[in-house]
């Protein structure tokens, strides 16, 4: 017999499904990954938001509501993602919890109709939220999927057989595989690594999870690497980075993907806009010709609303003409440094504990990996810290919890990560306090940016200080490659020793070479050749040998007499070294 409906109770056990396959393939997705470093995070950001979904289900009790199942969806969803991945997978899991609210308040059965529109609406909410999408990520899996359920049921008509919702479900999986598939024709950066979107990966095990419950087909294993062919790797400004997903959203603020052109916008301006909703596609449409990077995100007439453009002016009196902007924000981005940088897998980033602080105007939170990184980092001003980014991705509601902590009103967030940028935006957008997101793309520029910090000073002037003092730092860091693979540097095999830019891998010592042997390839790239800078820091992580700092330190001496050269143990993990040249 043709299948009508799905229970609410099913569709909890669908969440569960998907939860656990996330986490039994975690490895797996975090091996989709284009650079050959051990940083892929994709499957530990989707799997621990979901982790936070599955906890709102459980204080839901044991038999939610389909109303109360909708609402753990979208709101754990949101404050648990991790990673930019998270962010998009979360805006996914908040298009399909709309469908079922909506088809809860009207009394209608989630049936093969019901379940299309969610996975519609999933798709169209990921690709609303990101501004110039990038094809060939999870956003085009989740179209994928939202077209194959709608030929099923078109195919099916009223009520006919072919609107079996197993079929239905059947369809939006093989849809979704088949645009999984082809991603690296989409993308060349995946192609050139031999490996399928991550993200893409990753959501196509929410499909499976449904057909799991509804049919009892069992969970497949995500694509695995083919291995990186040996050829030209493909590097563009629009595609390149950790992963594609990753890429969308990593380089802009909030939600937005930046893509070639966008990065010679001098200015990023955010606020709040209290307007119609029927005004806001029209404001978009006014916002896509005054700039780049745009993104507006929210609802029932309360907008966040984010752009990269030339013209503050006009960008603003656009929000004036539909509504009323608010906590205006503008940063200059002359001189901020646009780089991809890497994100380490590691378990559930927690909140380090500190007593209670003195009061202040403007108080400074930060994510970093590492006991000697975290020390530095306090011992710089920073009011909270949150521990994650270098090994580990903090959810929205660990960077919210760090914000409403600090002992001010006004906060200043340094992610120090591009990957977790786009999380502390979003818990920018849910505190009442007024909060600046520095885009700190590392550890270095994060040790840069609170030299720059006065507690009190109000936030918009820190703010602008630290995105300036940034600026100012060259870092390059060194890590063990994972696996074979072309870089711009020429092929690197697993073992290799990888030096590190903010543009990319710019130095391979083959083994059985050192990380002090990177190291020093890779400073002597990033070093100018008008011997201008006056201090290298060198931080310490995990695998740091004494030997190979020495090495370094002497190098360093030797061939940059001008130059002094500091020694402080950071303590990340899989970086063995960390290097800020000021």
């Amino acid at each position: 017999m043709p299948l009508d409906a799905i229970s609410t109770e099913d569709l909890g056990r669908v969440v569960r499904t998907y939860r656990d396959a996330l986490a039994e393939h975690r490895a797996s997705l975090n091996r989709l990954n284009v650079y050959p470093v051990p940083d892929g995070d994709t499957g530990t950001n989707m799997a621990l938001t979901l982790d936070a979904v599955v906890d709102e289900l459980d204080r839901a009790g044991a038999a939610p509501s389909l109303a109360t199942l909708a609402k753990c969806l979208s709101h754990g969803s949101l404050m648990g993602a991790r990673g930019n991945s998270g962010v998009i997978l979360s805006q996914v899991l908040r298009g399909m919890a709309s469908a079922f609210t909506d088809a809860g308040a009207h009394g209608a059965p989630l049936g093969p109709a019901e379940v299309g529109e969610a996975f519609s609406r999933a798709s169209a909410s990921a690709y609303a939220a990101v501004s110039n999408p990038v094809e060939g990520t999870i956003l085009t899996v989740a179209r994928a999927a939202a077209e194959g359920a709608d030929g099923a049921l078109a195919r099916g008509g009223n009520g006919g057989p072919g609107a079996d919702l197993a079929l239905v479900l059947g369809s939006a999986r093989e849809s979704a595989a088949l645009a999984l598939a082809r991603t690296p024709e989409l993308l060349p950066v995946l192609k050139a690594a031999g490996v399928v979107d991550a993200g893409g990966a990753g959501l196509l095990l929410l499909f499976d999870s449904f057909l799991l419950v509804v049919t009892g087909r069992p969970v497949e294993a995500p694509p695995a690497p083919e291995g990186a062919p040996l050829a030209p790797r493909v590097t563009d400004p629009g595609t390149a980075g950790p992963g594609a997903d990753e890429q969308a959203l990593s380089r802009g603020a909030g939600l937005a993907s930046v893509t070639g052109g966008v990065a010679d916008l001098r200015y990023e301006v955010m606020f709040f806009l209290e307007a119609p909703d029927e005004a806001v596609p029209a404001f978009r449409e006014v916002w896509d010709d005054c700039g780049g990077s745009v993104v507006i995100v929210g609802g029932e007439g309360l907008y966040n609303c984010h752009i990269h453009t030339d013209d503050i002016g006009a960008a603003i009196e656009a929000a004036i003409e539909i509504g009323r902007p608010r906590q205006i924000r503008v940063t200059d981005l002359a001189e901020q440094v646009e780089e991809e940088r890497w994100v380490r897998e590691a378990g559930p980033a927690t909140m380090v504990d500190e007593p209670p602080p003195e009061p202040v105007t403007c108080a400074a939170v930060a994510v970093c990996a590492g006991e000697g990184v975290k020390r530095i980092f306090r011992s710089l001003g920073a009011r909270q810290v949150v521990a994650g980014g270098q090994s580990a991705n903090p959810s929205t509601a660990e960077l919210l919890a760090a914000i409403e902590a600090s002992p001010a009103e006004q906060v200043v967030v340094l992610p120090n990560n591009p990957n977790v940028v786009a999380v502390a935006e979003q818990a920018a957008a849910h505190t009442a306090k007024k909060v600046r997101v520095v885009p700190t793309p590392g550890i270095p520029e994060g040790f840069a940016a609170l030299l720059a910090y006065d507690p009190e000073a109000d936030v918009d002037t820190n703010a602008d200080n630290m995105v300036a003092a940034a600026a100012h730092v060259v870092a390059g860091e060194v890590a063990q490659a994972s696996r074979d693979a072309q870089t711009d540097a020429g092929p690197a095999r697993a073992g290799d020793w990888l030096g590190i830019g903010r543009d990319g891998i710019r130095y391979v010592a083959p083994a059985p070479s050192s990380a002090a042997d990177a190291a020093v390839g890779l400073l002597a790239g990033l070093l100018p050749g008008d011997r201008d800078h006056e201090i290298v820091t060198i931080i310490e992580g995990e695998g740091a040998r004494a030997a190979d700092t020495r090495r370094i330190a002497e190098w360093l001496s030797e061939n940059w007499p001008g130059i002094s050269s500091e020694v402080h143990h950071g303590g990340q993990p899989l970086y063995p070294y960390l290097f800020s040249i000021e």
